[in-house]
């Protein structure tokens, strides 16, 4: 399979076998990882590897992960890596028929909770991180009031600036110059509310 930049999602078995809470463990595992096998993904969720491997398989199914050739000498290792650099997953595309719908919300619900999960964990964490991480980790809200139009200009506008970065660490990961880089989390969520 030829590698995507950013998968969209649209059928609903591929956002099913996506919205199990510990398949999108697995799979922003291997996001991070870039690579890596059952075991060692198996000891980052504390599951048992022929778990961790059923649920692997599932989302090499899918198309969501495939497997990355052998990166070791005795070759017995199964690696993975994600097909695509990411995987988009839009309510316009679920909107058809109220099963599909329901399911969108409950995976998006899962993925939000799950990434509200990663920021409490850091926020516990916190004392634990130098101080120039603390200083740098941005936590800001900001209430617009925008377009339709101008929020979804926002939001690609955002995404073109993490992708940026994302390539920058990417590069520098690639050059060996990995003095001070961490695995940075950034969630923004943009939308409509009533007073």
């Amino acid at each position: 399979m030829a590698r995507e930049e950013n998968r969209p999602i649209t059928d609903l078995g591929t956002l099913k076998a996506l919205a199990h809470p510990l398949r999108m463990q697995l799979y922003r595992g291997l996001c991070v990882a870039r690579k890596a096998t059952a075991s060692q993904l198996a000891d980052q969720v504390d599951e048992a590897v022929s778990l961790v491997s059923y649920h692997l398989r599932k989302l090499a199914e899918h198309g969501l992960i495939e497997e990355a050739g052998t990166q070791s000498a005795d070759g017995r290792e199964r690696w993975w890596q994600p097909s695509s650099d990411g995987v988009s997953i839009r309510d316009k595309d679920f909107r058809d028929a109220p099963e599909r719908a329901a399911a969108h919300l409950a995976a998006t619900r899962l993925f939000h909770e799950q990434r509200a999960d990663m920021y409490r964990r850091y926020l516990d964490e916190r004392p634990t991180w130098r101080p120039e991480w603390n200083a740098a980790a941005p936590d800001n809200e900001s209430l617009l009031r925008l377009t339709a139009a101008e929020l979804a200009e926002l939001g690609e506008e955002l995404l073109a600036l993490a992708k940026k970065y994302d390539e920058k660490g990417r590069a520098a990961d690639a050059a060996g110059d990995t003095e001070g880089r961490e695995n940075v989390a950034l969630h923004v969520y943009g939308f409509p509310f009533r007073t």
